[in-house]
């Protein structure tokens, strides 16, 4: 019934997550089993081996060989994780995390069968520090920003001191993720001491890749945890994309402008070379003195002869005379 279910997906989501390996021992090459309960339904995990615990944090892990599963509707998993051997030596552990979301991490203990064992090395024993306050991240984009420029914000968060003595020049890690992918860590050193038994505020650079748009997550770890986690919600460089559509409008119009200048200025020649080609047609001479008496006379209507009008100096003749 709905009912029951619900009430135990509750439960599953209450309790701490945790997982099992099994065998607990395999040689490289092998392959063991992961099973987990008490995660969050639909989670994406990943799942590790490390060595040294995993005191060193990821760099004590078998990282290109680990795997991705998601949890089911209860929070549960089962996956085959291969065997492979860690850089640092034993003891060694099967590490699950949280890739997105809030932060959640289980450990089981394992031995990679062949692989060194050595002690653990010994813990600092300065300052512990915790986080006491929600952390923020403070600062503005400028204008380069909009334009592709790396995205920068200072994590300013409040921290506590919990150990017996002071933490000097504590150094942490800033990781930013996006999407499924796993944050890339970035060793950032606070230079200032915090009293045992005190807080203090701390600001710690981030930056991100340039043109580097949508939603990002920040975390802050200290001595292999996590400490806090901060969205970050970055917009796109329109700048960018503004750029690259006056580029093809102006580059065609430009391309297309210096062609109709270099016709204009070459079609006038080839005219000219043609009208400088072309024969003149001949033209007669004027007629000479001598040509122009030998020519028919031209009359105008005033000076023409006409057949029924004489002359005044000859005299009418009568009819029969001779």
């Amino acid at each position: 019934m709905p009912a029951p279910d619900a009430s135990a997906a509750a439960a599953t989501s209450t309790s701490d997550p945790a997982i099992q390996v099994s065998p607990q021992e395999a040689g490289k090459g092998g392959t063991v089993t992961v099973t987990g309960r008490g995660w969050r339904p639909k989670t994406l995990l990943t799942l590790l081996i490390c060595g040294q615990n995993m005191i060193g944090g990821t760099n004590a892990c078998a990282n290109g060989d680990g795997r991705a599963v998601t949890t089911g509707p209860d929070g549960s998993f089962r996956k085959a994780l291969p065997v492979a051997e860690p850089p640092k030596p034993c003891p060694c552990v099967v590490h699950a995390a949280t890739v997105t979301g809030r932060a959640a991490t289980a450990d089981a203990a394992f031995r990679v069968a062949g692989h060194p064992v050595a002690p653990l090395p010994q813990e600092d024993s300065g300052g512990r520090l915790s986080v006491l306050a929600p952390p923020r991240l403070e600062g503005s984009s400028g204008l380069l920003t909009w334009f592709g420029a790396p995205a920068r914000r200072d994590l300013v968060l409040t921290v506590g001191n919990l150990g017996p003595s002071p933490a000097k020049d504590p150094v942490f890690q800033v990781g930013t993720s996006h999407g499924v992918y796993a944050p890339q860590w970035e060793e950032r050193q606070w230079r200032g001491t915090v009293p045992a038994g005190r807080k203090q505020q701390i600001r710690l650079p981030v930056e991100l890749p340039s043109g580097a748009h949508g939603d990002y997550l920040v975390s802050l770890k200290y001595g292999g945890k996590v400490l806090a986690e901060q969205p970050w919600g970055v917009g796109r460089p329109w700048g960018v994309t503004l750029f690259w559509v006056l580029l093809c409008v102006v580059v065609p119009t430009a391309v297309f402008r210096a062609g109709m200048a270099v016709v204009d200025r070459v079609r006038p020649r080839q005219g000219a070379v043609r009208a400088r080609r072309r024969a003149p047609k001949p033209r007669r001479p004027p007629p000479a003195d001598g040509e122009a008496a030998a020519t028919l006379p031209w009359f105008t209507p005033d000076t023409a002869p006409s057949a029924t009008t004489s002359t005044p100096d000859d005299p009418p003749t009568s009819k029969g005379s001779t």
